[in-house]
């Protein structure tokens, strides 16, 4: 698992239209936990809501904000963004299914869409930096909100999240129906707002930050009882949806916990592999390494020895631990059976740095940059690798990428004026420069 820091945009270009929001944030955001087992875990219970949605599960991502308290927000058609914390507390897989048809349909309903139009001319704004400014605004944090560029609102970020009760009540009534189509319990969207019941008492900086940017009322639950009610509650279990929520559960409390924490109730745990994951986790923690292989691996055996996501975890802990062969060797098992995963790609690159192999990191970050432009920790083991086989016309090129989904757009420019200078000029590395020092010099035209 790892902690990106944030701002990240989906494409260069994008960062002069929402550089006011992206680069004051840069010290205040939380970030995202990436790991690629979490987020597989979140396509499996996700996909049947997108789809019953009318969305495309290749195209709306579900991504986990590393912060504890418990919100979920949308910022455009591409991601649905859920607090880890949220996540803990959700105690069934229906009641985070909830939260995504939830917020599917504020994407569904063209609610987005509307709030966007002002920036019709972006491709894309997949950019969390914008995502989590405005969410911190409208979670009340001052600090944050009073922290970001000259010319906007604290109320006007306040208010960019949070939905009118037509909107929700719309968004709820969607949500039930795509959780019935999709064969899965609608009880967990009621269950969703009894989590919240009470808040409304609470002063507005005591409050959840899910319930500043989706007003709850008794009305809500209401209406969902009288739903549940109308149509009762026909869906079929669904063990996959039980295991794989419990494994993402899992890896992110042995993360996010003390080791001691998740020693004391792994015993709870119903899964055995998933059980033998999160005591690798907490062994590796207190760097005892052995114990940690051991119960990776039996998680491994457990599974039949092909978990693509396991083998990346035993990769993490190898490499963590300075065994660079036998981490090669364990991500390599893992891209074989996880090829277009990023960051299974992304740690086999790693590997193959630590282990003196630049030449074939390069081409597996590539290959793992082609599928996730914006991940800063895939943009700088690639930076290194071509600094070690001496381009470093494509290291200052990558480099200033870097920096540029971070926020730091000086530094890009920097390091993108490098790159035109070493570069052909024309070449695909000269204007991917170009495309980052054309931003950078954007964004200083706004200041």
């Amino acid at each position: 698992m790892v902690f990106h820091p944030v701002c990240r945009l989906a494409s260069i270009p994008a960062l002069c239209l929402i550089v006011l929001l992206a680069s004051a944030l840069a010290a205040q955001a939380r970030g995202l936990l990436r790991d690629a087992d979490i987020e597989h875990a979140l396509s499996e219970l996700a996909t049947p809501v997108l789809r019953a949605a009318g969305l495309s599960p290749a195209r709306v991502r579900v991504l986990v904000v590393n912060d504890s308290s418990l919100n979920a927000f949308v910022i455009n058609n591409q991601a649905i963004f859920i607090h880890y914390g949220l996540i803990q507390k959700a105690e069934t897989p229906e009641m985070l299914q909830a939260v995504i048809a939830h917020e599917a349909a504020h994407i569904a309903n063209g609610h987005i869409a509307r709030r966007m139009g002002n920036m019709r001319g972006a491709q894309t704004l997949a950019g969390l930096g914008i995502a989590l400014a405005a969410a911190a605004a409208a979670s009340g944090n001052s600090q944050a909100a009073g922290g970001l560029a000259a010319g906007i609102s604290s109320s006007a970020l306040r208010g960019f999240l949070k939905h009118t009760r037509a909107e929700e009540a719309a968004a709820d009534q969607a949500a039930a129906q795509f959780l019935r189509a999709a064969g899965i319990s609608p009880t967990g969207l009621l269950e969703v707002h009894r989590l919240f019941r009470g808040q409304e008492a609470l002063s507005e900086s005591r409050q959840d930050p899910y319930m500043r940017s989706h007003p709850l009322t008794r009305d809500r639950i209401r209406a969902a009882e009288a739903y549940v009610a109308a149509y009762g509650d026909e869906a079929e279990p669904n063990p996959q949806a039980d295991y794989w929520f419990a494994r993402m559960r899992g890896k992110l409390s042995a993360f996010t916990r003390s080791p001691k924490w998740t020693m004391r109730r792994v015993g709870e745990e119903r899964y055995k592999d998933v059980r033998l994951m999160r005591e690798a986790v907490a062994f590796h923690r207190q760097s005892d390494t052995t114990r940690a292989l051991r119960a990776i691996d039996a998680a491994i055996a457990a599974r039949g020895g092909q978990d693509a996501f396991y083998l990346d975890l035993k990769g993490q802990i190898l490499l963590e631990s300075r065994r660079f062969d036998a981490a090669l060797d364990a991500y390599m098992r893992a891209a074989r059976l996880a090829p277009r995963d990023p960051q299974v790609l992304g740690g086999l690159g790693r590997a193959q740095l630590a282990g003196g192999r630049p030449q074939a990191a390069v081409e597996t970050l590539e290959a793992a940059r082609a599928r996730d432009r914006a991940d800063a920790r895939i943009l700088r083991d690639l930076g290194q690798a071509y600094a070690r086989v001496g381009q470093t016309g494509m290291a200052s090129v990558v480099t200033a990428e870097r920096y540029a989904v971070q926020g730091r757009l000086d530094d890009a420019a920097i390091h993108a004026n490098r790159a035109m200078g070493l570069l052909p000029r024309g070449s695909v590395g000269w204007r991917r420069a170009q495309d980052v020092l054309v931003a950078s010099q954007n964004a200083a035209n706004r200041r």
